[in-house]
Order: C-alpha cells, then structure tokens, then sequence
C-alpha cells in the first residue's frame, strides 16, 4: 500500500509517497497505528541539525594531550584561535573555530582556566580528538 505523506521542514514543504510494507487494505495491524512513523523520523532529523552546534562545540573529555588538553570534535580546518597564551578564559568562552564540510563549529572551553599552550594554527588541517590547546 503506497502513502502520500506531506511534509514540511524549513518552510519548504515537500511531499514523499511512502510504501508500507507487510499490510493489506482491509486488515487493520498493529503496523498502520505507527503509518505516522516516517513523519516523526523526519522530525526527530531536523531537531538535531538545527542543534548541531551546540553539542559538538563542547568536548566531554580532553585528550590525550594533558588533562587540560581542548581536542577538536571533528576532523576539518582550523579557522581561527581567538585566544593567546597567558589569556584567561571563562568556563563557556569561544577558544577557536573549525570548519569542516562548509559548516563553523565553535570550540568552548570547559572550564575556567589559562591558556598554556596553542597546538594549531589558521589555516592547519586537524584529526577528530588531535589536541587544538591546552589550559591550566
């Protein structure tokens, strides 16, 4: 059985014709109760672009630079440093920013502290988990 489902993201509205599968016109199942599924997947998908930043902005756990090591979330292109070493930082202050697949993440710092060392520069090339700086 094939259902047209209309749905709207972005403004943009869009309509998708859906197969379902395993079903028959007559017999209600357990299965046609769920027929909304696709439209909350698709939901449930633009919640989380919308939020990407935020998540990937704050590392959870430093690397293995040192316990103060900030490793980058992501593998991309360092855009700036916007800190100096000797600079004191607040928890939540904006430490860099990396761009990978035309998108900006902003790197926040976890904690308050002073930032002892820089280990990339504008312009580097960096690995997921590679050490960008380090606070003490």
């Amino acid at each position: 059985m094939k259902k047209t489902l209309r749905i709207s993201f972005n403004g943009k509205t869009y309509e998708v014709v859906a197969e379902l599968l395993g079903e028959d016109d007559a017999a209600p199942s357990p299965a046609r109760a769920s027929a909304p599924a696709p439209v909350a997947v698709a939901a449930a998908a633009a919640a989380p672009a919308a939020a990407a930043p935020k998540p990937a902005a704050a590392p959870a756990a430093p690397a293995a630079g040192g316990a103060g090591a900030i490793p980058s979330p992501l593998a991309g292109k360092v855009v700036s440093i916007d800190v100096k070493v000797g600079q004191q930082v607040a928890a939540g202050a904006q430490l860099a920013t990396l761009e990978a697949m035309k998108m900006n993440t902003l790197i926040y710092a976890p904690q308050a502290g002073t930032v002892a060392s820089v280990h990339a520069n504008p312009g580097d090339a960096v690995e997921e988990g590679q050490p960008l700086l380090t606070l003490s």
